[in-house]
């Protein structure tokens, strides 16, 4: 059988592990041709110091923040097959990642395999009819010369993740504010913020971190958000209020209760759109929204063209394991190992799992977080995929820490675990300080 050839659109961790697993198939696939913007590997997880555009003018995708750890524990974080180095902490910092990254790209041999320096500007399916249609895929790049290269594939992987477009939410009067407006996308460090009173709006997990670095830096900070009132006690300079609801004429904020403020500085973390500038969403059949992508069967392809895999486009998940279980699902596919229902039978079953979820309340721009649903999520790619599911100690020990989160905000990380087996884990010694 002839190699298929496969793109991959990025190198940060899902490209990585898409092109390492493509390498492990010889006998099917050919080296993949991996496109990478910047000159790096790593994605997200390489710390960028300036923010908005390079020399070149392309805008700076990475949303690192200077003193950033992960908020996932090593043994979770991991790929299945290539462990951490075990001396390390459980809680690490992004640096270490990067490192992870790095140590992963050379023991697989991808970097040969990466074009770095390469905007993909196009991504177009070519149908050839004949007994049965046959999709190949023509994808456009352009070097740092401006050299620009047109190549046909089998397959491509999208896996330029979805934290570089900064999602600005519609606040009535936002141009009123007399401060510094910024998203978290551009935020690196808290001391330019010292004494400074600062509105931070939301509180997920980068809205939380941010707002407590800010605050141990002498800022006074406002945690605007729509959650209940969080039940744990923030530190001295640090109050919580409700959501944002306009900005007044004097420049000042209302919240939603009423309340009013003047601040300096409105910080947004406000999350991220998805944004796929090289694809022609309608072509495809599919509808790209800010907060959603549809219909995706098994919310990895569009159920029109099933040899165009978009890797980690869902939220709330265990992201290393979860790029680990998609990609080898899609391979199997594309290997015919896996056979797909027909586009409508696809369609029905993605369009029917939105359903269920707005029956349940889930609003538009939460249907992509998975939470707890990844994990049956992951073993049903891999029972038909036909390869090795997540070891259950992985859910066990995200449940865990996911628990400790809720409760101990602040020194959660502090806390250190050891795999004993695929089932069992246990916390080792709890360091003092953070």
């Amino acid at each position: 059988m002839q190699q298929l050839r496969v793109a991959v659109v990025g190198a940060g961790a899902a490209g990585l592990c898409a092109a390492r697993h493509i390498l492990s198939r010889p006998d099917t696939f050919a080296p993949p041709v991996v496109y990478e913007l910047t000159e790096h590997v790593g994605g997200t997880w390489y710390y960028e110091e300036r923010t908005g555009s390079y020399d070149n003018g392309l805008f700076i995708h990475s949303s690192m923040y200077r003193d950033l750890r992960t908020n996932l524990p090593k043994e979770v974080m991991m790929f299945p097959d290539f462990p951490f180095d075990p001396q390390l902490p459980s809680f690490l910092p992004h640096q270490e990642v990067q490192k992870y990254l790095e140590r992963y790209c050379q023991s697989h041999c991808i970097t040969p395999h990466i074009r770095f320096s390469t905007v993909v500007d196009e991504v177009s399916p070519v149908v050839t009819e004949g007994k049965g249609p046959m999709v190949t895929w023509e994808v456009t790049s352009r070097d740092k010369s401006g050299s620009r290269n047109t190549e046909t594939f089998d397959s491509v992987f999208i896996c330029s993740g979805h934290y570089s477009d900064p999602h600005i939410p519609s606040i009535p009067g936002l141009e009123r504010f007399k401060g510094k407006v910024i998203h978290s996308h551009s935020y690196r460090h808290p001391e330019p913020f010292s004494g400074q009173s600062v509105v931070v709006l939301g509180a997920g997990a980068s809205g939380l971190d941010i707002s407590l670095e800010l605050g141990r830096s002498n800022a006074q900070v406002t945690l605007s958000h729509g959650k209940p009132t969080l039940p744990f006690p923030l530190p001295y300079g640090v109050h919580q209020a409700t959501p944002v609801e306009e900005i007044q004429e004097d420049g000042s904020l209302r919240f939603q209760d009423g309340s009013i403020t003047q601040a300096q500085v409105l910080l947004l973390c406000t999350g991220y759109n998805f944004s796929y500038p090289f694809l022609e969403p309608a072509r495809l059949g599919l509808e790209v929204q800010e907060h959603l992508v549809t219909p995706l069967y098994r919310f990895l392809m569009p159920p029109a063209f099933p040899s165009l895999f978009i890797i980690g486009i869902c939220k709330i998940i265990c992201p290393f394991p979860h790029f680990h279980c998609q990609v080898q699902f899609a391979l199997a596919v594309l290997e015919g190992s896996v056979a797909l229902p027909s586009r409508a039978e696809m369609e029905e079953e993605a369009q029917g799992e939105m359903a269920r979820k707005v029956e349940r309340g889930v609003q538009l721009r939460h249907m992509l977080k998975m939470d707890k649903e990844q994990w049956g999520y992951a073993q049903t790619l891999a029972q038909t995929g036909r390869f090795p599911p997540l070891p259950p100690v992985t859910q066990s020990l995200y449940e865990e820490v996911w628990r400790q989160r809720q409760v101990h905000p602040q020194n959660y990380r502090q806390l250190n675990y050891r795999l004993v087996s695929d089932t069992q884990w246990e916390q080792q010694e709890l360091h003092a300080g953070e």
